[in-house]
């Protein structure tokens, strides 16, 4: 069986629309052992969904991004909880506050909060996305305590020990190959390996050599050989240790 767990991609995104099924053929019959795709909106929840019953290892998210928060995004979390009746669902995501989009933040804090106290309700994990809103995402984990994971992790390490602390698990990908990813190498440093999943976020931010094109679930092998390094360990050890937490995060047995 495949080592490689991505918690966290977007295999819905137009740029798997000419080989989507092929590719994801051919990343489970390799190396790749579980992924979770996320949804940002109710269609693209429904994508995962579809997604997910089409592949047993892969698994949906369901949710509704920050940046695609508008007016009627309240009514749509009863289309959200439905889909969570659904046992493919592993968590409410991708949900968060992402302050660098011009969203109003009061409107993506509403989302975001009622998000939170409905993965509460189902006891289901939640996936975080925080974009330049460390404090504010820090103050709804403090208030909410969800069990989850903070995707795409960007905060000091000060606040990933905090994120541990209260029992969320830190996502990391192809950032920590760049060359100014000096912030996220101090958390890999510091953060325990029980605390630690891997993700792509793909199509999107590839990792060094890759970087520019699109991602997939079997580079995250660069990302866990540049983390490995830094923690002084075999790159097969990391990537085994993080699908368990993946699995253990999501309540999932692959």
């Amino acid at each position: 069986m495949g080592l490689i767990f991505d918690t966290h991609a977007h295999y819905d995104d137009n740029a798997f629309d000419n080989d989507r099924y092929e590719l994801l053929d051919k990343l489970f019959a390799g190396e790749v052992c579980g992924i979770v795709n996320q949804g940002t909106t109710v269609e693209t929840s429904r994508f995962s969904l579809e997604l997910a019953h089409r592949y047993d290892k892969l698994y949906a998210a369901v949710g509704i991004h920050p940046e695609c928060a508008d007016e009627n995004s309240i009514n749509e979390l009863k289309i959200i909880e439905e889909l969570c009746s659904d046992n493919k669902v592993a968590a409410i995501g991708e949900i968060g506050l992402d302050y660098y989009w011009d969203v109003p933040k009061e409107l993506q804090q509403r989302v975001f909060e009622a998000q939170l106290i409905l993965a509460n309700e189902l006891s289901l994990p939640v996936v975080i996305h925080d974009r330049e809103a460390h404090g504010d995402v820090l103050d709804y984990i403090r208030k909410y305590r969800p069990k989850g994971i903070v995707h795409c992790f960007s905060g000091s390490r000060e606040m990933a020990a905090e994120v541990v602390r209260l029992g969320m698990y830190i996502g990391m990908g192809g950032v920590i190959t760049f060359k100014n990813a000096r912030r996220s190498i101090e958390v890999i440093e510091t953060i325990p390996l029980e605390a630690l999943v891997l993700e792509t976020d793909c199509p999107y931010l590839a990792p060094v050599p890759f970087r520019g094109k699109r991602n997939d679930s079997s580079m995250i092998r660069f990302c866990a050989e540049k983390i490995a390094e830094i923690r002084g360990m075999s790159t097969d050890e990391l990537l085994r240790i993080t699908a368990e937490n993946a699995q253990r995060v999501y309540n999932i047995n692959i």
